[in-house]
């Protein structure tokens, strides 16, 4: 029984009395459960659900009376195909998703392997240590220009890529940083033989 003397939706439906120890009362609410039970009949019978659901573990019962809520309306919504119509949607929208997650699989796993490649790229770029006596030999460095600089106490200076830096480069900010570093380096020599 619903509860205070009104019926459950399934016997509000079927117009009788809901006794005590009613299958349907559980499953089928007295406001919105004749509406559904409406559906089942029409497609099931109510005889063949009771007998279902009396044949059902009490705790599959629930179950079970959302699930043939659910086909008796999937059934009235389209007679032909019924709930199948669903299923094969939704079969058909897991293969979707499922070629959409390899897709985004490859696509990490490529910019992965491109990270992986930079990294090892940016490791193995060569160190150079350039002696200051060196550098104004070979006309790199101006030796009255390495000696205006107040805070040169060492006597290397030491050109290398640090890791963090040029990898955290985009391209195109490498290519200005090594354009400016051959101007400067154009601009001293052109100094140094003018």
């Amino acid at each position: 029984m619903a509860g205070f003397g009104s019926p459950c939706g399934a016997c509000k439906f079927l117009r009788r009395k809901c006794v005590k120890g009613c299958v349907f009362a559980p499953y089928f609410c007295h406001d919105q459960g004749a509406t559904h039970f409406a559906a089942i009949h029409k497609v099931f019978g109510a005889s063949n659900v009771s007998k279902l659901l009396l044949h059902l573990p009490v705790s599959d019962r629930f179950d079970a009376a959302v699930t043939i809520s659910y086909e008796a309306q999937a059934r009235l919504q389209d007679p032909i195909y019924g709930c199948v119509s669903h299923i094969f949607a939704l079969q058909q929208q897991v293969v979707a998703l499922q070629t959409q997650l390899a897709s985004l699989k490859a696509q990490a796993s490529q910019s992965f392997v491109n990270l992986q490649e930079h990294k090892l790229f940016c490791n193995k770029m060569p160190s150079y240590v350039i002696d200051e006596q060196d550098g104004s030999q070979h006309g790199l460095f101006p030796a009255q220009e390495m000696n205006e600089y107040e805070n040169s106490e060492q006597k290397q200076a030491s050109f290398s890529f640090d890791e963090n830096f040029s990898c955290a480069l985009e391209p195109h900010d490498l290519q200005d940083q090594d354009m400016e570093d051959l101007r400067s380096i154009a601009f001293a020599y052109l100094h140094h033989h003018a």
